[in-house]
């Protein structure tokens, strides 16, 4: 098992390391400040006195706004190259999070985490894009996992500066120091040299979005990827969300206890994104999915109804390392799926619609826990939505392997591979 992850974590250039740094810490300080509004929207809803149901609207208003981000860094990904986008897009959306420490009410910290959300959804598909146009084929795998893995590494980063930084300075002061890590993401970027794949495309055809979008199998593609990324978004945060808000105010445990929680099951998460990104190019993009999902099934009336500390560290670490494990292959599925021309554009687009149908979890899973309980809530909405990635993935396609910068993704999508 393990040598599985040795071979593919070996024999990276330098610029393939940086490509893939650069992706990782952008996406995991995007994962960061969305967090710390899963962490403090309690403590921000007696600031500001709304409701913990109307507070919840607020992670709403970030998966509204990230198809829009995907949409407009995509498209400008396409056409001009990954590396300036990108960099464009981590100084909008640090110095949006910075702003939110100083929101004066709910309805000015609610705009600013709409604006937030643009920028959020332009730094997945890009990042995503340059990795995996990077890292060799047989590796991609692994370094999917990973990269996948900041997105929890964010969340683990949110739940430490809580422990620190919130008793002395509050949610303002948590929301102040999100400018830091992201400014030292934005240097790293800086030292990434831009996608081979994008060069090479860009000099060998004129194919523009639009044109590439009127092949049938692209458009078939599209719309079952934006159901597929449904699904994948329902679960994670279905599994994420709520959760420490259930530990505090469904069963009476302290903050800190519930971000020690969150810390023990995000490192579940980062275990499982990389294992299982590894063993899918054993055994498949879709295959490792199925499993990861079916496994998280299992686990959650452990995860639902448990009631001591314990007990909940244990299934929520488990339950994470099967989320999260199904989610470790998702930027090398999703980048293999899509043609060159198109590859800024076409993953983070499905992925942000995805989130974007999604969006509306965090508040039906507070409305259930406040007419029946949070285990009932967790219950009701991570069953069918485990069931539904299972059953999506069975019928899917996958393209596993694929070299980027052929003729067989250069103006079209890859046919499958793997069936």
């Amino acid at each position: 098992m393990l040598s599985t992850v040795r071979e593919q974590a070996r024999g990276l250039t330098k610029d393939q390391r940086n490509a893939f740094l650069a992706a990782y810490l952008g996406w995991t300080m995007d994962a960061f400040d969305y967090f710390l509004v899963v962490l403090v929207y309690s403590e921000i809803a007696d600031d500001f006195h709304v409701s913990l149901t109307t507070m919840a609207y607020l992670t709403t208003a970030t998966l509204v706004m990230r198809p829009l981000g995907a949409f407009v860094f995509g498209l400008w990904a396409d056409k001009r190259g990954r590396r300036v986008p990108l960099m464009v897009d981590v100084v909008f959306y640090s110095v949006v999070g910075f702003a939110c420490a100083f929101a004066p009410n709910y309805a000015v910290l609610l705009v600013l985490r709409l604006l937030y959300g643009i920028g959020m959804g332009g730094e997945w598909g890009l990042g995503a894009a340059l990795a995996m146009e990077k890292i060799p084929p047989a590796k991609r795998g692994f370094w999917s996992g990973m990269l996948q893995g900041g997105y929890s590494f964010g969340y683990l980063l949110a739940a430490v500066a809580f422990l620190f930084i919130e008793p002395s300075f509050g949610w303002r002061g948590l929301f102040a120091f999100s400018l830091v890590p992201a400014l030292v993401a934005l240097w790293v970027r800086s030292r990434v040299g831009e996608s081979e794949v994008w060069q090479r495309n860009a000099r060998l055809t004129t194919t523009r979005p639009g044109e590439v979008f009127r092949d049938p199998v692209i458009l078939r593609r599209f719309v079952y990827l934006v159901l597929l990324m449904t699904a994948f978004n329902l679960m994670s945060h279905g599994t994420q969300d709520v959760y420490p808000t259930f530990v505090k105010k469904g069963l009476g445990m302290s903050a800190d206890t519930s971000i020690v929680i969150a810390i023990v099951y995000n490192i579940g998460a980062m275990i499982g994104g990389p294992l299982l990104g590894a063993y899918s190019e054993r055994l498949g993009r879709r295959r490792t999915v199925m499993i990861a999902a079916a496994a998280g099934v299992l686990v959650v009336p452990l995860f639902a109804l448990s009631t001591t500390a314990g007990w909940l560290a244990f299934s929520s670490f488990l339950m994470q390392l099967c989320v999260q494990g199904a989610w470790g292959v998702i930027p090398a599925h999703l980048s293999e799926l899509s043609p060159d021309a198109i590859r800024g554009f076409y993953p983070g687009v499905t992925y942000q619609l995805g989130n974007l149908i999604a969006a509306l979890n965090l508040p039906i899973q507070e409305a259930l826990a406040t007419h029946y309980s949070y285990p009932t809530a967790l219950m009701l909405t991570v069953f069918p939505t485990l069931a539904l990635v299972i059953v999506l993935s069975a019928i899917g396609k996958e393209a596993r392997g694929i070299a980027f910068g052929t003729a067989a993704t250069r103006e079209r999508a890859p046919e499958s591979t793997t069936g």
